[in-house]
């Protein structure tokens, strides 16, 4: 009779993935900003690797993966969030016609 190891989120407590955070702030990153939002994919990445590693066994690699994916998921908010200050900014500079004027510029 052969045991089975307890789960690794049993044992050690839940390790978050920030996943859901990762994705929504790289959308956001990179509609507001620029394509400097695509650093979000990093968290993407990161955030993936955190339950593989747990199905693994390797919870400090978990928790590294945990770790680096919220780091990361703060660095593409911080993103999103100067791009829509820039975004308020320049509309409130230039009017609703120089912003659309701009949007068309990128199309």
């Amino acid at each position: 009779m052969s045991a089975t190891p307890p789960l690794p989120n049993a044992v050690h407590g839940p390790i978050p993935n920030h996943l859901a955070w990762s994705i929504i702030s790289t959308v956001l990153a990179t509609c507001l900003c620029c394509p400097l939002g695509l650093i979000g994919i990093v968290a993407i990445v990161f955030s993936s690797q955190v339950n593989s590693k747990l199905n693994q066994g390797d919870v400090e690699g978990a928790r590294r993966a945990s770790a680096n994916a919220k780091t990361w998921c703060w660095v593409a908010t911080v993103l999103a969030i100067l791009g829509l200050v820039i975004n308020i900014v320049y509309f409130t500079m230039v009017g609703s016609a120089g912003y659309m004027e701009m949007l068309q510029q990128y199309q």
